[in-house]
């Protein structure tokens, strides 16, 4: 936790999508403190037609190579996420050579009561995973 959905236009090979997902998870880990194995991720592919990201207007240019990032959290605070944007789109123009303006993210944020991670239990209100330490 934090959940990673992230929806590509089709056509990447299984090991370019492991690189992707593994450079996120490393800016995730390093924004957020999170445990090496809170390791939560989703590809979606879409054919190019299923994908539309535009600008809103910003003149940002995008190319095939586009990714949209979903990422479902507790809430984390304006600086850490400002903070992870700027190290996974780094992460991935560095790694991948994703280019930083074919990188889309929104964060959505939930509670405790919000994550089951099995059992049918909410594991932060059951004590069985600590409560972030409030800022």
């Amino acid at each position: 936790m934090p959940l990673l959905h992230f929806h590509l236009i089709e056509g990447r090979s299984p090991g370019q999508i492991r690189e992707l997902l593994d450079s996120a998870h490393e800016a995730m880990l390093e924004a957020f403190e999170v445990p090496r194995r809170d390791r939560y991720q989703i590809v979606t592919e879409h054919k190019p037609s299923h994908l539309i990201m535009e600008d809103t207007g910003l003149d940002i240019p995008r190319t095939k190579s586009m990714i949209l990032v979903q990422m479902f959290s507790r809430p984390r605070g304006e600086q850490a996420v400002e903070h992870f944007y700027r190290l996974l789109t780094a992460r991935l123009e560095r790694d991948c050579g994703i280019l930083p303006s074919d990188v889309m993210i929104s964060v959505v944020e939930n509670g405790d009561a919000h994550w089951s991670f099995g059992f049918g239990r909410a594991q932060f209100l059951t004590g069985e995973l600590p409560l972030p330490v409030e800022v």
